[in-house]
């Protein structure tokens, strides 16, 4: 498990004066990226080959409230990935300064060439780094199917020209 501390700022905080849920994605999504580093997916590395990762969905189940003084911990576990890496799960749990876990999200997404703006697999040396990766215990091979489990699409709306 991949986890990271972080100090509650003020900026972090909403008009409830606990941790504000923009707080909790941007956290998470600071985890991803610092995750990815370590693996040698640097903004370089990623730049080199325009490749980008996107996110589907971020689910996000609230326990306790978590309040500026003390630090949280964020984790990052292998949930999903799909047999060629297009598609990822990650679970995030959040840890409170006496190890209680205040909250919980499962987030799915994937890779994105940057350059066809289209939805991409990883190359075999990028593949190869993330098969070697540990894996949360309820790790699954994901499909197109998996990503569609929510069965949302969009619904537009007329607009007047």
């Amino acid at each position: 498990m991949y986890l990271k501390e972080f100090e509650i700022r003020w900026s972090d905080v909403d008009a409830n004066r606990h941790l504000a849920n923009s707080a909790y994605v941007n956290f998470m999504s600071h985890v991803r990226m610092a995750f990815l580093m370590d693996i040698g997916f640097d903004q370089r590395t990623l730049a080199h080959y325009a490749l980008g990762p996107v996110v589907f969905h971020e689910h996000i189940h609230y326990f306790k409230e978590v309040f500026p003084g003390r630090p949280v911990k964020v984790s990052l576990e292998i949930m999903g990935m799909s047999q060629d890496g297009t598609f990822f799960e990650f679970h995030h749990n959040f840890y409170n300064h006496k190890g209680e876990n205040v909250a919980h999200c499962e987030m799915m997404g994937a890779w994105m060439d940057l350059k066809t703006r289209k939805l991409t697999a990883l190359t075999d040396d990028f593949l190869q780094k993330f098969n070697a990766l540990e894996k949360g215990s309820e790790f699954k091979v994901l499909t197109k199917e998996d990503t569609r489990k929510f069965a949302k699409r969009p619904q537009n709306i007329e607009v007047d020209q």
